[in-house]
């Protein structure tokens, strides 16, 4: 009997079973949603990072190619009052492809990408034209090539910002000013091909 008393008041016995209870799903409501918030942080964090990383890293390398080629088109006496400067380009960017990350990840926690593959599809594609563009534009001085570029990130966008609605409908509003961005750059991209 006094063995018995002992064995259910081990404490090793009483963590392992509330250990287990935990991990089958009969922990507290708290520590669930604990769980569920690191996981979606850890998540936005990914969805956020990845395209902004590589839309930095397109951005250096597209700086790279150009101070390696000095070939810019920077007259200053030739632009409209209008034009951005480098810099406005190379700020404004980054936080597009920042919005279409939280965008996406949106998406992807209402499970907008497993119903959808076309959102995924146009969401990777828009990606890859905002990696391209800078190299060709700035690096490889390609500006027709870049324009073409820009016309298939509106297009890419374009879809996003639809296919996403149907989604949730907030995802598509923040798809809304990186459409209106790439347009206003598609705009000083053609006005660079005259330049």
């Amino acid at each position: 009997m006094a063995s018995n008393a002992i064995k259910q008041r081990d404490p090793t016995t009483t963590t392992t079973t509330m250990n287990n209870k935990r991990r089958s799903g009969g922990g507290s409501r708290r520590d669930k949603r604990m769980v569920m918030a690191k996981h979606g942080f850890r998540s936005l964090a990914i969805a956020v990072s990845l395209p902004l990383s590589l839309t930095l890293i397109s951005m250096y390398l597209g700086l790279s190619l150009h101070t390696q080629q000095h070939a810019h088109h920077d007259d200053a006496s030739r632009k409209p009052f209008w034009f951005p400067p480098s810099w406005v380009l190379h700020l404004l960017c980054p936080a597009s492809s920042f919005l279409m990350g939280i965008s996406a990840w949106m998406v992807w926690a209402n499970g907008g990408f497993h119903r959808n593959p076309v959102a995924l599809m146009l969401y990777l594609t828009q990606i890859m034209f905002t990696v391209l563009w800078d190299p060709l534009v700035f690096g490889f001085g390609t500006i027709r090539v870049g324009f073409i570029v820009c016309l298939g990130m509106f297009v890419a966008l374009f879809g996003c910002m639809h296919v996403f609605g149907k989604v949730n409908s907030v995802a598509a509003d923040l798809v809304k000013p990186c459409l209106a961005w790439i347009a206003f750059l598609s705009i000083v991209n053609l006005k660079l091909v005259y330049l």
